[in-house]
């Protein structure tokens, strides 16, 4: 009897060991292109370095092939340009990304290339986003403290 109330506590414990090793993988999140893919209303706010203050507006769209396109409305400096944005972007399980893309003005030529480190949240309805890199369309490197969110849009039945 002593032998057995001995190996209880020990069973309690091997139990329960097991029970946290499964809870934490069970409620993981395992974020997808497939999850992410929909229309999402994006803003940025921030400075390009030695020119001037830049705040964005943009309709996206993301695919589950991992392309991203859209329209993006944008004030650098006081100066409003108008373009179109085309690139790709990965979202790893653990929910964290990257973005790659272009900006075209509206005659179709390139503008702006950037990078941005991306967090999705939320069941994967909002991203979180930094520039990482930027530069013109001639390769001029801009310096850049750029960060923003963005939030899918509600499917709409007509």
């Amino acid at each position: 009897m002593k032998h057995n109330i001995a190996r209880i506590p020990v069973l309690l414990f091997a139990l329960a060991t097991a029970v946290v090793g499964i809870v934490p993988s069970a409620y993981a999140k395992h974020c997808s292109l497939a999850g992410v893919a929909g229309n999402y209303a994006l803003s940025a706010n921030g400075t390009v370095i030695g020119i001037g203050p830049r705040a964005t507006l943009a309709l996206l769209t993301f695919n589950a092939a991992g392309q991203v396109h859209g329209q993006v409305t944008a004030s650098l400096n006081g100066i409003v340009t108008q373009t179109i944005l085309s690139g790709t972007y990965t979202v790893n399980p653990d929910c964290s990304g990257t973005a790659s893309f272009e900006e075209f003005d509206q005659a179709g030529n390139l503008v702006l290339t950037a990078t941005a480190t991306v967090a999705w949240d939320d069941n994967m309805r909002e991203a979180r986003f930094i520039f990482t890199s930027a530069a013109l369309a001639n390769g001029t490197p801009l310096a850049t403290v750029i960060s923003g969110d963005g939030r899918k849009l509600a499917d709409r039945e007509d």
